[in-house]
């Protein structure tokens, strides 16, 4: 069971698919940005980076191509970083698109991939996560060598979760990111998250987001908790809920670090983090 001497592991989703530097200048889009950004993250506290990657349009991209170059860019920078690459089924739609930075090899191959375990709708659209696709994406992962890095959004989500591991298409480490505040998801509530924290399978590592204004009431709570949490632009632009202060991930990230040190815990180093995880 987590506790507060359990060290802290931050996870920058510094990206995602839909903000664009208009929205935000921070965001970064190329493959050399991210790989700054990356850097500035991981000093300030971050150890595993959820990745997305965007073409010269800021349109996001499946292709294993730019997965490369940016996760090249990152390795040269900081060789200790997890890397966690997206499979989201939120803007391509077909197995090979999705599963395409799953076939990074060598010193590029991501250490988790997300999987989200289950169908929902965002505020403009939806994401479709047929149980095919889930199954497929999955097996892929595991030949791979992949860790799924499960993301939940629903409670349904999370029974499926217990399906799929007791049919062993799911087996351990069970590396869960809880995302809460989303419309058209869970809401972003403590009851909510105690809730479901309490039905995780066991050993099971866990972060928690938040979306726009939930961002940092969700990370305090993962904190004293005795979580972990996802904190980045992928999922909140604004230090306030007012949104009159444009965000970047290394002050997010900071915030969240100086709230741990506050309660008592510390940031994990990156042994510590593959420890906790499970990762090798």
């Amino acid at each position: 069971m987590n506790d507060l001497a359990t060290p802290l592991v931050i996870n920058a989703a510094i990206t995602g698919m839909v903000p664009r530097k208009k929205d935000n200048p921070a965001v970064p889009t190329t493959p050399e940005e991210i790989a700054q950004d990356v850097e500035r993250c991981y000093q300030a506290g971050a150890r595993t980076i959820h990745i997305h990657a965007r073409g010269d349009d800021e349109e996001p991209t499946y292709h294993r191509q730019v997965f490369s170059e940016i996760i090249r860019g990152i390795r040269k920078r900081i060789p200790q970083a997890i890397i966690c690459v997206t499979t989201s089924g939120r803007v391509y739609k077909t197995f090979a698109e999705r599963s395409d930075p799953l076939e990074l090899d060598g010193d590029v191959t991501p250490d988790l991939a997300s999987l989200t375990l289950g169908s929902m709708n965002f505020p403009r659209h939806a994401s479709v996560n047929e149980p095919e696709m889930i199954g497929r994406l999955a097996a892929r992962m595991a030949e791979r060598g992949i860790v799924p890095e499960l993301e939940i959004f629903e409670f349904g989500m999370l029974d499926y979760a217990h399906y799929l591991i007791g049919k062993r298409i799911l087996q351990p480490p069970f590396v869960f990111n809880i995302i809460l505040g989303s419309l058209g998801t869970l809401t972003a509530t403590p009851l909510n998250l105690a809730l479901m924290v309490e039905r995780l399978p066991q050993p099971a590592f866990w972060s928690v987001g938040g979306i726009g204004r939930f961002q940092f009431p969700m990370n305090a709570l993962g904190v004293v908790m005795g979580g972990h949490v996802r904190i980045g632009l992928e999922d909140n632009l604004y230090m306030d809920a007012a949104k009159t202060d444009p965000a970047t991930n290394e002050r997010l990230i900071q915030r969240i670090a100086k709230l741990a040190c506050a309660t008592g815990r510390t940031i994990a180093t990156p042994e510590q983090a593959r420890m906790l995880i499970g990762l090798r």
